[in-house]
């Protein structure tokens, strides 16, 4: 018995009527390609829920096995971690961390946006000299530029302020986000331009009635690092800021290591479960634009 037959429309071609059957060695292929990508899955997150699960452990019992889900359970820890101190809560830390990162988005976006309309769309002199010396600060470390930037800000007076954290966000400072959006401008059709020119709009008005509405996913991609990096950031906040009352979480978080080197590993581990919290929900909200974002970067 066949598994084709012959279809004549001016010239035969055989069709298959069932589809070929996967070969021993691509099936076995393809459990191997699954059975790496588990093991590397649960390489990368072993260490998280292990931390989740030490939290929820008596100090007594965390670093006796590596096994989680195996012990008693309590919510001391996270009592704890937010009454460690008599005279400030963690949620100060946590409140601290949210205004820092929430106005920091504001100014990446801000800078972001406009800078990259200018260099896609507009034509001005030394476009693409001033274009390509930002691409070249890509390549700086951030450590280059601390001391010189430190002077600035105690020049200014801002230090033991939010101001150096986030002032430079809206200066256009980092040229990743400013490429990002370059490239996906690019990609959207100048005619939208043409037509808009056509309506009486200036290149404000394309800005904000054209291009912005169609930066979603560029958008979306630069809060979501943006959010993530100055979430996690301890060195900006530890050179510059002194006064407790405007400690963010990293800096709270290292609150728990006296200076002897002991911690309080339970409310530690409390506390960064609770941190890690704001960048997982943040990133489920904006999943599907954050691919889209990361698809387009360097499309034209």
């Amino acid at each position: 018995m066949t598994d084709t037959y012959t279809i004549t429309t001016g010239r035969r071609r055989r069709v298959r009527l069932f589809p070929t059957r996967p070969t021993k060695s691509r099936v076995l292929a393809s459990w191997a390609r699954h059975a790496v990508t588990i093991a590397v899955l649960v390489i990368m997150l072993y260490p998280v829920v292990w931390m989740i699960d030490a939290s929820f452990h008596p100090n007594a019992e965390i670093g006796k096995t590596f096994l989680p889900f195996t012990g008693s359970y309590t919510l001391e820890n996270y009592v704890a971690g937010f009454t460690a101190s008599s005279t400030l809560n963690f949620g100060v830390f946590f409140v601290n961390s949210f205004i820092i990162a929430a106005l920091c988005v504001v100014g990446n976006l801000f800078a972001a946006t406009l800078t990259g309309y200018a260099f896609a769309r507009l034509d001005f002199p030394l476009k693409r000299t001033l274009f390509a010396l930002l691409m070249v600060t890509l390549l700086l470390p951030y450590q280059v530029t601390i001391v010189p930037q430190y002077i600035l800000f105690n020049e200014l007076g801002w230090l033991n302020t939010y101001l150096p954290l986030i002032v430079p966000k809206f200066l256009a400072t980092d040229a990743f986000f400013i490429f990002l959006t370059v490239q996906f401008i690019r990609g959207l059709p100048r005619d939208l331009d043409e037509a808009a020119r056509l309506d009486g709009c200036g290149n404000f008005g394309i800005f904000r009635r054209i291009i912005l509405p169609l930066l979603g996913p560029a958008i979306a991609t630069t809060a979501m690092f943006t959010f993530i990096a100055t979430w996690n950031d301890f060195l900006g906040p530890r050179l510059y800021i002194s006064d407790t009352n405007l400690y963010t979480v990293p800096q709270g978080l290292v609150q728990f290591v006296d200076s002897t080197g002991e911690s309080s590993l339970g409310a530690l581990f409390a506390m960064a479960t609770l941190s890690i919290t704001p960048l997982i929900g943040f990133f489920l909200a904006a999943q599907r634009l954050l691919t889209q974002g990361i698809a387009t970067t360097g499309l034209k």
